[in-house]
């Protein structure tokens, strides 16, 4: 009968555990999102670098090249800050399953791993939210053409 036990209070614990592994699943979600974002960034700033060698338009060039760098730092970030909240939820389901095997209360780490982790995921957001400001500020779509 003991094992019966121990067999519910795993399956108790892989329970538990479902809500961060969706979590993770998000921010996976929105780390591919990022990374995207990052390889047409960087395709627009080598085009850029092209026209800046080519000498063509290189000051409208230089500044948008500028933009694109700015751009760049805050989506790596923003990838950063996601990678190491998904670490954390990840420590978090193994301190989960630890405290449950070798039967110690992990909730006061647990607490502290999950504030970081959406700390982490909120700053992520942010900076997503500013680069993407960014990028609406800084459109060049239209300007070269008189629409009217």
């Amino acid at each position: 009968m003991e094992n019966y036990y121990a067999v519910a209070d795993i399956a108790n614990l892989i329970k538990m555990a479902v809500a961060p592994v969706f979590l993770l699943t998000g921010i996976g979600s929105f780390i591919n999102v990022l990374s995207a974002r990052i390889a047409r960034i960087i395709d627009h700033a080598r085009r850029l670098e092209e026209r800046i060698e080519s000498q063509q338009a290189i000051h409208a060039s230089r500044a948008e090249l500028k933009v694109q760098i700015r751009r760049l730092r805050l989506t790596g970030w923003s990838v950063g800050l996601c990678v190491a909240s998904a670490l954390l939820i990840c420590s978090l389901v193994a301190l989960l399953f630890l405290g449950g095997l070798l039967h110690f209360d992990p909730s006061e780490a647990l607490g502290l791993l999950f504030v970081l982790a959406m700390f982490a995921l909120i700053l992520a957001l942010l900076l997503f939210l500013g680069e993407v400001q960014m990028a609406v500020r800084h459109t060049w779509v239209g300007s070269r053409i008189d629409l009217d």
